[in-house]
């Protein structure tokens, strides 16, 4: 089995969804047409991005092409690092071909870079969401003062 030019992964995170196409490149990232720096201004969402390809150690070994939808910026940046991871494990695995003699994972080592990113919770979705507002409340919680008199 040839390795596909091409991988795809989708991200979530809060209300944000990303869709990450990965291909053997220079390490050139493009968000929504823009460059992640143009993209993200603060240094933490620019972090938390690459953090699966620093991880791996392959900041430059591949070009990602982002759509990203929802959310606000930390919801966004979550959500692409969420594709990142998932897009970069479609594309391990596709580099082994299982046979039903041998076992995938001693191909791999120590599940290749699934274990790797596994390990680093990037392949668990963050399902945390805003809670919603409750009639007579002022927040989701926030109740108004008690007045006893």
């Amino acid at each position: 089995m040839a390795v596909v030019e091409k991988q795809y992964g989708t991200g979530r995170r809060k209300t944000a969804t990303a869709r990450v196409f990965l291909a053997r490149g220079q390490g050139k990232i493009t968000i929504n047409k823009r460059s992640l720096e143009t993209y993200f201004g603060r240094q933490t969402a620019r972090m938390i991005v690459l953090q699966p390809l620093v991880t791996l150690n392959i900041t430059q070994d591949f070009d990602l092409n982002i759509t990203v939808r929802g959310g606000g910026p930390s919801g966004q940046a979550g959500a692409i690092r969420h594709g990142i991871a998932r897009a970069l494990v479609r594309y391990d695995e596709q580099d082994y071909e299982v046979s039903n003699d041998v076992d995938a994972s001693a191909k791999t080592g120590i599940n290749g870079w699934r274990g790797l990113l596994r390990k680093a919770g990037f392949l668990t979705r963050d399902s945390r969401v805003v809670e919603r507002k409750k009639i007579g409340l002022h927040k989701a919680r926030k109740a108004p003062q008690y007045s006893k008199r």
